[in-house]
């Protein structure tokens, strides 16, 4: 794992987390935010991600080797499809542990409109949320391992990771203010959910050096389930309906602009 990894996974959340105690995001403000890095994993997923998998399935072959070429094709695509919608299950059944709170759920209160409805009551356990984020960040880290060698594609998925973790760590700081617990506490919480990321990189560093013997499988695997996992959280952040039902020109905006910054190459 090189060092810029590591720092990409690991400050952002803890810089992002312990802002809580300078200033608080109200929760209109917040899910602009989450909206944003919505539109952003969305539009990476489909412009980087995807294409990513499913390339290289071509083989060199002459016309009569056309048959067995198709065959390759179709059951590559068939398995990277399986991942995807593995990944996408995955997320889902996280969902029911963490209580959505990688999509922004939390309450807050804006001073201009007042209290707002909590998304996320008052006392709820902490812990089956902080092990769903934990495995959340420890899979969708995990094609970030340096034995891939794909510098363009894995710097893409850094910077979406970076940009979904921001929110994602103040709105876990903000239930751990909800549940009263500590500063110091909190702060060790958050030091364990930012660490996971890298245990995912770790891992998959250690997978491919003395398990995994085809590293190009492997990485469109890892990547598969990563890009289930996206498609789950940011259709679930952008279909989320307003509370008016109303059509939100901030939002929209965001969106717009989250989905264009994905496009540039970093």
């Amino acid at each position: 794992m090189t060092i810029t990894v590591f720092l990409g996974l690991f400050f952002p959340v803890i810089i992002s987390g312990l802002s809580i105690f300078l200033f608080r995001l109200c929760n209109k403000n917040l899910k602009l935010l989450v909206a944003f890095s919505g539109a952003f994993l969305l539009s990476l997923t489909f412009n980087e991600l995807l294409p990513h998998i499913f390339s290289g399935a071509e083989v060199a072959c002459d016309h009569g080797h056309a048959h067995n070429h198709s065959s390759h094709m179709h059951t590559h695509f068939n398995t990277m499809g399986m991942f995807i919608l593995l990944g996408f299950f995955i997320q889902l059944l996280l969902d029911y542990i963490t209580k959505g709170v990688e999509h922004g759920h939390v309450h807050s209160k804006c001073p201009e409109h007042g209290s707002h409805e909590r998304d996320v009551k008052e006392g709820i356990s902490y812990i089956p949320v902080m092990f769903g984020l934990c495995l959340h960040s420890f899979l969708e880290a995990m094609p970030l391992a340096e034995g891939f060698s794909l510098a363009q594609i894995q710097n893409q998925l850094l910077i979406g990771i970076i940009i979904h973790n921001i929110p994602l760590a103040i709105v876990l700081m903000s239930l751990f203010m909800q549940n009263k617990i500590s500063k110091l506490k909190s702060i060790f919480l958050l030091s364990i959910f930012a660490l996971a990321g890298p245990a995912g990189v770790l891992a998959s560093d250690l997978l491919g050096s003395h398990i995994i013997q085809d590293m190009d499988t492997f990485f469109k695997i890892s990547m598969s389930i990563v890009v289930g996992i996206f498609l789950h959280i940011s259709t679930t952040i952008l279909f989320e309906a307003d509370e008016a039902h109303s059509f939100n020109y901030k939002k929209f905006g965001v969106i717009i602009l989250g989905a264009l910054l994905a496009l540039i190459h970093f």
